[in-house]
């Protein structure tokens, strides 16, 4: 049996996926919902929510992670950063997939990726969970109803976690399998209910796509000016660094909260949804994001809950500290209807210093930019292992290495040429430590985070004195009104001075060991501007 609407034309048949049970295609929300009811794959939360957990995988499984390697795509993948699978390993795979799929009921979302008519792709999703079906229908962006008649599909994904990969078979590393056939133009996804993976195997398309036709992906957060959508910012960030909170500023306008390109024409989102972590959620701090997890449709993942209440609790991290609510960009009242926004005019790159080197903000020059993009900061703060007593620095190149289909020097140079066009100021803010490093310092004060964000997203730290970092040679504002002027100087919040000199020289050679590996690839001018 076939239910919902469909282009005639462009059913699962039309495109050699037959003997299927009952195909659902395009149902809203509410009957999604109904179905995953039925199907035992979740409860009913508080306002309508839909609470779900997704057993063994709590979040992405990137080393399982898989591109096709053929003629046509070989020679642009960044292979270091890509496990390869071969095609004749990939239609085993599809082949044993669509034969375990036989008989079974499955649901088909017809979206799209990409605010932009210019730059998006049509992404049909197929799906075996129901409630896959409302997480991506949140997070891709819902074509008119009228349009679903003349629907086809750029891509296709189909994902089914009771299917289990043969690594020997279909040359993957386990059981576990995301495979991104480009020449084909499908995405397979077995044996995994996390439903980031759905989400993230189109920011991987468009990362891959969009580069050819001079558009920068970016795994980054961006809001505008309110009437002034010129006026717009763009916040890159690993997570935990603020990306999320500090977009979300009730005086501006949200274009989205993850995932944009940036074209000639100016920003756009490649979402019509927002996946926001909710460990430590509180309605003080973020009472949007909060109000979203009793809304209608809000997809609770990994939460626990009261079994007689259904109130959740947001400190309980014992199924994952990973824990999301997946939801419509619409339920967020200053988020843009459009998702557009333009050329950026300050970009924002987000760290969270655990050595307490860094200073809360700083003005990079295009060079400077690069290096920092490509370095993708951030730090873990010392954990319970035995042995593990200081800070671990993280470097997720471009902010999003798992992500990044091409080498990081195609996304760097865009962003440069970019800057360079439009004319962005760039900054590095650190919301990391102060004072001295985890476990002797504290916390950057977030009031002092807003403040210095507010006075340069409005143009006034512009005209600040600014004084040369000593250590990566950008420049620091000497005073910025209400903020502390010791707290722009990380050195002199230290009590002992030399202590700081020796965690700086150490951060400073962390960053040149890894920015290593990318000087064959980049101009002199980024290795002059590298460190100093």
């Amino acid at each position: 049996m076939t239910t919902g609407r469909v282009n005639p034309q462009f059913k699962l048949e039309d495109q050699g996926i037959d003997g299927l049970g009952d195909v659902h295609y395009n149902l809203m929300e509410p009957a999604l919902i109904e179905h995953a009811l039925k199907r035992g794959e979740g409860r009913l939360g508080r306002g309508g929510a839909f609470l779900v957990t997704t057993g063994a995988f709590t979040g992405r499984s990137p080393k399982d992670k898989h591109v096709v390697r053929t003629p046509a795509v070989e020679d642009t993948i960044w292979w270091e950063n890509n496990a390869e699978m071969s095609p004749e390993g990939f239609d085993a795979l599809y082949a044993d997939m669509t034969e375990h799929m036989k008989g079974n009921d499955y649901f088909v979302e017809d979206l799209v990726g990409g605010a932009d008519p210019a730059h998006a792709i049509n992404v049909r999703v197929v799906t075996e969970l129901a409630w896959h079906g409302l997480f991506i229908r949140h997070m891709l962006r819902r074509p008119d109803r009228e349009d679903l008649d003349s629907f086809e599909a750029d891509f296709t994904i189909i994902n089914c976690p009771s299917f289990k990969a043969d690594p020997e078979k279909h040359g993957c590393r386990s059981e576990t399998v995301i495979a991104l056939n480009f020449d084909r133009k499908l995405i397979l996804i077995a044996n995994t209910e996390y439903a980031g993976e759905n989400k993230k195997s189109v920011f991987t398309l468009l990362n891959y796509l969009l580069p050819a036709k001079g558009v920068m992906p970016m795994h980054c957060s961006a809001n505008h000016a309110v009437g002034n959508p010129i006026d717009t910012a763009i916040f890159f960030g690993l997570s935990g660094t603020g990306k999320t909170t500090l977009s979300a500023d009730p005086g501006r306008v949200l274009i989205g909260d993850d995932e944009h390109g940036w074209s000639d024409r100016g920003t756009f989102n490649f979402e019509g949804g927002c996946y926001a972590k909710t460990i430590n959620l509180s309605r003080e701090a973020e009472p949007e994001i909060y109000d979203t997890t009793q809304k209608f449709g809000t997809v609770i993942e990994n939460m626990v809950f009261d079994p007689d209440t259904f109130e959740l609790d947001f400190d309980d991290d014992s199924l994952t500290a990973n824990m999301r609510c997946a939801y419509p960009l619409d339920y967020i009242s200053n988020a843009s209807k459009t998702a557009l926004g333009g050329h950026p005019k300050n970009i924002i790159m987000l760290t969270c210093d655990a050595f307490g080197v860094l200073p809360p903000i700083a003005r990079l020059t295009p060079a400077q930019a690069m290096y920092h993009f490509l370095s993708g900061f951030t730090a873990k703060v010392a954990g319970t292992e035995r042995g593990v007593t200081e800070p671990q620095p993280t470097f997720s190149t471009c902010f999003g290495a798992p992500f990044m289909p091409r080498r990081p020097e195609v996304y760097g140079n865009l962003l440069r040429d970019k800057i360079a066009k439009h004319g962005a100021t760039c900054w590095l803010v650190n919301t990391g430590w102060t004072g001295g490093a985890y476990g002797q310092g504290s916390r950057m004060p977030i009031r002092a985070t807003r403040s210095l964000l507010t006075a340069a997203l409005d143009g006034s730290l512009a005209g600040a004195q600014f004084r040369k970092d000593p250590n990566f040679g950008f420049e620091v504002p000497v005073k910025v009104e209400g903020v502390a002027e010791l707290l722009l100087d990380p050195r002199r919040t230290w009590d002992d001075k030399a202590a700081y000199d020796r965690q700086a020289a150490k951060l400073v050679q962390m960053f040149a060991d890894n920015f290593a590996q990318y000087a064959p690839y980049i101009d002199e001018d980024v290795k002059a501007a590298a460190i100093g």
